[in-house]
C-alpha cells in the first residue's frame, strides 16, 4: 500500500469508529479495552456491532502503528505519517 493509501484507510476506520462512538456513546479506545477484557454488550442485538467494531479498531491500530513515529498521536496522524515516511 502507499502511503496515501493507507492515510485513507485510516480516515474511513476512524469515519466508521465516529460512528459506532456516536451510536453507543463511548470512545472507541474505552470500549475495546472493555471489549478485550470480555465484557459483553448489555443487548444481545449489539454483538455484530461490537465484533465489527473491535474489528476496525484493530485494524485502526495496525495502519496508524505502521505509520505513526513514537511520540506521536492520533490528532496528529497525518504530519506524523509524513515526518515517518520521510524517515
Amino acid at each position: 500500500m502507499t502511503l496515501d493509501e493507507i492515510l485513507q484507510d485510516i480516515h474511513a476506520l476512524e469515519e466508521d469508529m465516529l460512528t459506532y462512538e456516536r451510536k453507543y456513546g463511548v470512545l472507541s479506545e474505552t470500549f475495546y479495552e472493555s471489549y478485550i477484557n470480555g465484557e459483553e454488550p448489555p443487548d444481545d442485538t449489539w454483538v455484530l456491532d461490537w465484533n465489527d467494531w473491535a474489528a476496525t479498531y484493530e485494524i485502526w491500530l495496525k495502519r496508524s502503528s505502521s505509520l505513526i513515529a513514537p511520540n506521536c498521536r492520533r490528532a496528529t496522524i497525518d504530519s506524523c505519517a509524513v515526518a515517518s515516511a520521510r524517515g
